[in-house]
């Protein structure tokens, strides 16, 4: 498998790494279990805060270079690399600041005498995460389980090797032991045999249901957790009452954040009412103002989409939704540009027998669909094989909460596209995963949940 750095603006090869040996593997494994054993998870709290805290500390000193590395590598736009360096550092300080106090103790009340459960790490943990968020997704996945007292080995994806050093680098230089985050250059059958390792005790995944499903289920064979964040096709449902100007503006944001490729990005615009064409016009002219160019120019607002194997099969998505009755509203192919890009698309039209009515388009794609009432509204949104976000807007925030509560997903957002901060769970239900990162719900994951009771003789 190689591990192969490609700008998608220029289709420049910039490098390539290695894949690592079985042997290579194997020597990474033992390292990591034993500084789990030696050192790591005997550690205080405050020991692993120290060397958590200065890898947040270094990643905001090397902003500009990391968010200039995801740049070149994925296409993300610059000042979009920006903000994701400055959340994965808060994340990093987050759990830095309240692991402790996160994964206290809890005493039982119980008459039969004293009794509580304290929380222990649990060993080797792999993680595998994908290139739209690099540094994002490694940091929910290290954060919380190296201040946990867990050593993690990560796999992330291929085409973002550089990215991928560069995070195994800050806690190199933040002084952790060798072992305690080790990135890997494998392959999946690699990482299918570390799962069958009796010293690994649990995998994390951040990627696609088909690989959701066969590391699940490897992971089940072996008995050992398993969390798994996959695909989404993210409602979001405009009513009646709503700011027809403001919900334009948060599905854009939505929509075109990270040029589309974000798992919990709005997907599917279900417009309550006689607005839908109001609402249609308005997103329409909006996704035709933006710039397309080089993601390192803070005048583009349209970056590429990450390889042109990425564009091709959106492309092909679109061509599959309009011969079963689509209509393209605006875009719908590549734009003559160099580079990976696709044109802001617009699809209505889209019946339940149509493929792409349940599909998810990682890309600037969007399916706007019209309900004749609110009920139907959240029959639609709910009518998906996917459960990770949604969004609601309207101008009577109690009501949007009620309708919130009616979603079928993992997370919902009421007046904004999805909001990701430290403190608050993230996680889906039906084909977008189970388990959840962040939050005290994210620290809980991978411990033993240990229960000591002191019987009273009663």
């Amino acid at each position: 498998m190689a591990y192969r750095s490609i700008n998608p603006f220029t289709g420049e090869l910039l490098r390539t790494f290695d894949q690592l040996t079985d042997a290579q593997v194997e020597s990474a494994l033992t390292q990591a279990d034993g500084a789990f054993r030696r050192t790591w998870s005997k550690a205080a709290f405050r020991d692993r805060a120290r060397i958590v805290s200065r890898a947040a500390s270094l990643m905001r000193e090397r902003k500009e270079s990391l968010a200039r590395l995801a740049a070149i590598e994925m296409g993300k736009r610059i000042s979009e690399g920006r903000d994701e360096v400055e959340l994965s550092a808060a994340i990093l300080q987050y759990f830095a600041d309240r692991a402790e106090a996160l994964l206290a103790p809890q005493a039982i009340d119980t008459p039969l005498g004293d009794a509580h459960v304290e929380l222990s790490p649990l060993g080797v943990l792999i993680g595998v995460q994908p290139w739209n968020f690099p540094y994002y997704q490694l940091a929910r996945f290290a954060a919380p389980n190296l201040m946990a007292g867990n050593a993690l080995l990560v796999k992330h994806s291929s085409s973002v090797p550089q990215c991928a050093l560069a995070f195994e680098q800050l806690f190199l230089d933040a002084g952790a032991p060798t072992g305690v985050y080790t990135n890997l250059f494998v392959s999946s059958e690699q990482v299918g045999r570390l799962l069958d390792d009796p010293r690994t005790q649990g995998v994390a995944l951040t990627g696609s249901e088909q690989a959701g499903e066969a590391l699940a289920a490897r992971a089940g064979k072996n008995l050992k957790r398993s969390t798994m964040e996959l695909g989404g096709s993210d409602a979001f449902i405009v009513l009646e009452d709503c700011d027809l100007e403001y919900a334009v503006r948060m599905a854009v944001l939505g929509r075109m954040g990270n040029a589309g490729q974000t798992c919990i990005g709005a997907k599917r615009f279900i417009v309550v009412g006689q607005r839908a064409e109001r609402f249609l016009d308005a997103f329409r002219n909006a996704l035709e103002q933006l710039t397309p160019g080089d993601p390192l120019d803070e005048r583009t607002t349209l970056g590429p989409v990450a390889s042109e194997a990425a564009l091709n099969q959106l492309v092909q998505q679109v061509r599959e939704a309009v011969a079963h009755g689509a209509r393209v509203i605006t875009g719908g192919d590549r734009i003559r540009h160099p580079g990976a890009f696709m044109r802001p698309t617009i699809l209505t039209d889209v019946t339940p027998d149509n493929p792409a009515f349940r599909q998810e388009f990682f890309g600037p794609v969007a399916l706007v669909l019209p309900a004749k009432d609110e009920e139907e509204a959240i029959a639609i949104a709910n009518d998906s094989p996917f459960g990770l976000g949604g969004s609601v807007y309207t101008s009577d925030v109690e009501h949007g909460k009620r309708v919130a509560s009616r979603i079928e997903s993992g997370m919902v957002f009421v007046n904004y596209p999805f909001i990701s901060a430290p403190e608050l769970p993230f996680g889906g239900i039906k084909r977008s995963g189970y388990g959840k990162e962040l939050s005290t719900f994210g620290i809980r994951e991978f411990v033993n949940e240990k229960l000591v009771c002191v019987w009273n003789g009663n």
